[in-house]
Formats: structure tokens, C-alpha cells, sequence
């Protein structure tokens, strides 16, 4: 009797199982209350933006006894549809070039117009990606590898200096965990470089988790074995 007693596994205690109800609960309510919080400060920002330039015919909060959130946000949506609109024309690409001349004329002004167009083309792009593919890079020193983001090869005159030291290269943005907006912006030869199957969806997702959500490789490979036998059949 009392070896079947020691050998019978110890069922959790009140408390134990009390923990674990509250991390697996945590682990559902958490992402979505954060999801809720950041959309809704989106909404009352861009409100607070929209609504002061807003006339009071067209602001609903003027004939109903509470505050209507969402309307700035689509009005600015509906705004930023027409310029993008008028700017498809003649006329709209002449006085948007016009604007950006006058930019190119401010000192400090034209640097950050500038970047931030060239950031905002790269990322909304239609005819590709704005990261080509998910690599493997050693970094910060042979033997560790971290996860990074193909952008383009590398172009202009840092191309030119590396092509004698180390040959063809690749621009790669390796980001920071768990913000991965933040990272380093690396030139890599392409031999140095392991390329993935995996999405950059779900490298982010790998990246902000710290490594705690991997994809499935098993249905990766099996994507892209069908990916594949569709090409062949074209």
C-alpha cells in the first residue's frame, strides 16, 4: 500500500490549479484588451485631429446627446481617398510637384519630407513586398544567428566599396526583440546569408514573441511543396 502511494502522481493543489486558470486566462483576455486599448487610442487621436476642423453642420456630436467615436477617423479616411483621387490626374501630379518643390527649397524641412516619403512608397508599395524574404545572419559574432529581413541587394556606392572585401551583398534589417520596429540596418555577402521558408508575418510574430511562437514547419514545407507542383501545372 505504501508503495502504491508514493509511486501515484500528486494530483496539483487548490492554488496550482488556481494559477494556471489565471495564466490561461490571461493568455486570451491580454492580447485582446491591448488590441481594444490601441485601437481606441487610434480612434480618440485622430478624432481629436479631425473633429476641431470639422464644421459643426457635418459633426454628429452636435445633434445627439453623446459623442460619436470613429468619426474623425473616417472622415480623414474619406479626405486622404480624395487627395490620393485628385492626385491620379494631370493636374493633381502637377500641383503635388509643385508642393514638393516648394519642400525641396526648406532646409531641414525637404531632409524629412523626404525620408518619410520614401519610407511610406517602400512600405505601401503595391508591385512588391516591402521585405523580399525571411534570413539567417551570425550577429553580434560568428556561431549566433538571428533572425533578419531581406530588403533589396545592396545598391550605389556601398555596394561599390564591398564589392572587392566581400562580393555581392545583401541590405537586411535585423530587428530587435519584442519591438521590431526598431533594429540595424546590415550589409550581408549573400553566401553568409540562410534563407527561410517562413513569411515575414511570421518571423514578426517569432520576433515579438521572443521566440515563444514558432511556425509550424511541417505545414510550411507542405505549402510549399503545393506552391511548387501549382508552378510546374502552369
Amino acid at each position: 500500500m505504501s508503495r502504491n502511494s508514493k509511486d501515484s502522481p500528486k494530483k496539483p493543489s487548490s492554488f496550482l490549479r488556481l494559477r494556471n486558470y489565471f495564466f490561461t486566462g490571461l493568455v486570451i483576455c491580454a492580447p485582446l484588451a491591448i488590441t481594444l486599448y490601441l485601437t481606441w487610442t487610434l480612434i480618440g487621436w485622430v478624432d481629436g485631429w479631425v473633429k476641431p476642423y470639422l464644421p459643426d453642420v457635418f459633426n454628429p456630436n452636435n445633434y445627439l446627446p453623446f459623442t460619436v467615436p470613429g468619426v474623425g477617423l473616417l472622415i480623414a479616411f474619406v479626405v486622404i481617398t480624395i487627395v490620393g483621387f485628385l492626385t491620379a490626374n494631370l493636374i493633381g501630379r502637377s500641383i503635388v510637384g509643385y508642393g514638393e518643390y516648394l519642400l525641396s527649397r526648406m532646409p531641414v524641412v525637404r531632409s524629412i519630407y523626404s525620408a518619410l516619403k520614401q519610407i511610406f512608397e517602400t512600405v505601401f508599395r503595391e508591385d512588391s513586398d516591402s521585405f523580399q524574404a525571411v534570413v539567417l545572419v551570425q550577429y553580434p559574432r560568428k556561431g549566433l544567428w538571428a533572425l533578419a529581413f531581406v530588403a533589396t541587394d545592396t545598391l550605389g556606392e556601398t555596394q561599390a566599396k564591398l564589392d572587392e572585401p566581400a562580393g555581392p551583398t545583401v541590405s537586411v534589417f535585423l530587428p530587435t526583440t519584442p519591438n521590431p520596429t526598431s533594429g540595424f540596418l546590415l550589409f550581408v555577402p549573400k553566401e553568409d546569408v540562410i534563407q527561410l521558408d517562413m513569411s515575414v508575418e511570421e518571423a514578426a510574430k517569432l520576433v515579438i514573441s521572443a521566440g515563444l511562437v514558432a511556425p509550424e514547419y511541417v505545414q510550411m514545407q507542405q505549402e510549399a511543396i503545393a506552391k511548387h507542383e501549382a508552378k510546374k501545372k502552369v
